[in-house]
C-alpha cells in the first residue's frame, strides 16, 4: 500500500444511528462507546442511536459524538485487523476531528477527550448570545476575494475567514451584522453566491475567544503525549508531534481558521496518495478530490467500509 493518512470529520457529519452497527459487530467499538457514556456520565450512545436529531445537534452532545464514532471506528480496525494510526503517514482532523486525530494516535484518551469535547462544545455555544453571530458559505471564491469580502463586512464588526475547505469553498465567520453585510457584497466582488449557515455560533473567528480562554484551562489539566504518528494541524497546515506545541493548537484552533486545503496539500506533498475518512460520512473525502484530484478517498464509518480499508491496507 502507498502512503495513506487516516483523517476525521468535523461538525456537521452527525446523523442518528452513527456508530451503531460498529457497536454492535466489533466488541472493541462498542467499548469506546461505553467509555465516552461513563466518562461524560450519560447515555450519549443511546442518545447517537435512538435519540431526537435536535438533541444530538447541540454543539456540546455532537462534538464528543462524532469524536466516539471516529474513535470506535479505529478502534475497530486495530482489533479486528491489526491495524492502526502508528501506520500512516499523518492524522489530521477538520476543527473537532483534530481532537479524534489525536486520540487515534493515543496522545489523547478517549475518556479524557469526550470530557474536553463537553468544555469546548459548552464554551462554544456559551461564548457569543444566541442570534448575535452568524457564518456563511462563500461559493466560487480565492483566499483573495474571501479576505476582501471580509474587510469589507468588518465595517459592522468581526468578520473572517473560519475555514478554508476546498478550492472554491470557503467559510466566513463573525458578528451577525457582519456577516449579513459580506453576504450582500459578495456579487459585487465577483463571488458567485453567499450562503447564510444554519449554525448555532460563530465558529473559528474572535468572537470565540471566552471558549478559546476556557478550553486552555480545560486542557492544562489534561495529559497529552507525543502522538504514534504526526498531526497535521489546524491552524500550521504542517505536522508535528511536540505534546506542548500540540496543546496550545487546540486552544489556538478556537478561534484560528481551519486551513483544511492546505492541510491536504501539505499532506499530498508529502507523497500521501490515500486519504481514509475514519467516522462518521464521507464530507472530507467529497472535498479533498476538488483540493487534489489524484487523491484516493477511502471512509470508514461501517463494518463493510472497515474491512474493505483491511483488505486494502493489508494487500
Amino acid at each position: 500500500m502507498s502512503k495513506f493518512a487516516f483523517i476525521f470529520p468535523g461538525q456537521g457529519s452527525q446523523f442518528i444511528g452513527m456508530g451503531k452497527d460498529l457497536a454492535d459487530a466489533f466488541p472493541a467499538a462498542k467499548a469506546v462507546f461505553d467509555t465516552v457514556d461513563e466518562a461524560l456520565g450519560q447515555d450519549l450512545s443511546g442518545l447517537m442511536w435512538s435519540g431526537s436529531e435536535d438533541e444530538l445537534k447541540l454543539t456540546a452532545n455532537t462534538q464528543p459524538a462524532l469524536m466516539a464514532v471516529s474513535a470506535a471506528a479505529m478502534a475497530a480496525l486495530k482489533d479486528g485487523f491489526g491495524i492502526g494510526a502508528e501506520q500512516a503517514a499523518f492524522v489530521a482532523g477538520h476543527s473537532l476531528g483534530e481532537y479524534s486525530a489525536l486520540t487515534a494516535a493515543g496522545a489523547l484518551a478517549v475518556g479524557d477527550c469526550a470530557k474536553v469535547l463537553r468544555v469546548r462544545g459548552n464554551a462554544m455555544q456559551a461564548a457569543v448570545p444566541a442570534g448575535e453571530g452568524a457564518m456563511a458559505a462563500l461559493l466560487g471564491a480565492t483566499p483573495e476575494q474571501a479576505a476582501d469580502l471580509c474587510a469589507k463586512g468588518a465595517a459592522e464588526g468581526p468578520c473572517e475567514i473560519a475555514n478554508d475547505n476546498a478550492p472554491g469553498q470557503i467559510v466566513i465567520s463573525g458578528a451577525k451584522a457582519a456577516i449579513d453585510l459580506a453576504c450582500a457584497s459578495a456579487k459585487e466582488l465577483g463571488i458567485k453566491k453567499a450562503v447564510p449557515l444554519p449554525v448555532s455560533a460563530p465558529f473559528h473567528c474572535s468572537l470565540m475567544q471566552p471558549a478559546a480562554d476556557a478550553m486552555a484551562e480545560a486542557l492544562a489539566d489534561i495529559t497529552i503525549t507525543a502522538p504514534s504518528t504526526p498531526l497535521v494541524a489546524n491552524v500550521t497546515a504542517t505536522a508535528g508531534s511536540d505534546p506542548d506545541a500540540l496543546r496550545q493548537q487546540l486552544v489556538d484552533q478556537v478561534t484560528g481558521q481551519v486551513r483544511w486545503t492546505e492541510t491536504v496539500q501539505y499532506m499530498a506533498a508529502e507523497g500521501v496518495e490515500t486519504m481514509i475518512e475514519a467516522g462518521a460520512g464521507k464530507v472530507l473525502s467529497v472535498m479533498n478530490r476538488r483540493t487534489v484530484r489524484a487523491l484516493e478517498g477511502l471512509t470508514m464509518g461501517t463494518p463493510e467500509e472497515i474491512e474493505a480499508v483491511a483488505a486494502k491496507l493489508n494487500g
